[in-house]
């Protein structure tokens, strides 16, 4: 449980790969990555809404999502990806704690095979997608497989996302550039419970 809440604290977070779209700006645009803590009560366990959006529009984000840690036996961290129903309705919920308190679990949408498994290594986590190669996305008339990769230290998340065609396993999609670098802007460590209140039966 402990790891999990390391990773929830460096997880939580506004994200801005700024210095890297300015120094090279034909090749990265200028994105931004929230991961807002979710109330404890709306898994039962850390939680987390999440928005990805280009700088320049950050009400119109192009991938939204809910995500359920869960520690696992072995020392690593799973992370339940959901879609939403409706996701015009909570663009800006990361930043806006009314649209946040209408999200329902209700509205979320499972988004199979395409959990993410953290392991710490030091003083940083490297997550990627569950194996199995069951987190399919149609894209450019083909069916691909999603390969993510992320590296997460208190201070940066380094991201790269991929997608190969599932019967040629040609990459169709994605960065060929290399990865995505994020600085943290600003730390919501605080919004996620500690390890005292996961343990405690007033946290539940």
């Amino acid at each position: 449980m402990a790891t999990l809440v390391d990773l929830a604290r460096q997880m939580a977070g506004d994200f801005s790969n700024q210095k890297q779209s300015f120094d090279d700006p034909k090749t990265f645009a200028h994105i931004r990555i929230f991961f807002r803590p979710l109330p404890f009560g709306f898994f039962n366990a850390v939680g987390f809404y999440s928005e990805q959006t280009y700088d320049y529009d950050l009400w119109t984000p192009y991938r939204q999502g809910v995500h359920k840690l869960v520690a696992r036996d072995d020392g690593s961290v799973f992370i339940e990806n959901y879609g939403l129903d409706d996701p015009v309705m909570y663009a800006g919920a990361s930043r806006n704690a009314d649209i946040m308190g209408s999200i329902t679990r209700d509205c979320l949408v499972p988004r199979c095979g395409c959990a993410m498994v953290f392991r710490k290594q030091g003083d940083r986590f490297i997550g990627e997608v569950e194996p199995g190669r069951k987190c399919l996305i149609p894209r450019n008339g083909k069916t691909t497989y999603l390969v993510s990769e992320v590296e997460l230290t208190e201070t940066s998340w380094v991201s790269r996302d991929r997608g190969f065609d599932v019967d040629t396993d040609e990459h169709i999609w994605g960065s060929a550039a290399g990865p995505l670098k994020f600085e943290k802007r600003e730390s919501f460590a605080h919004e996620v419970p500690s390890l005292e209140e996961l343990l405690t039966p007033a946290a539940r």
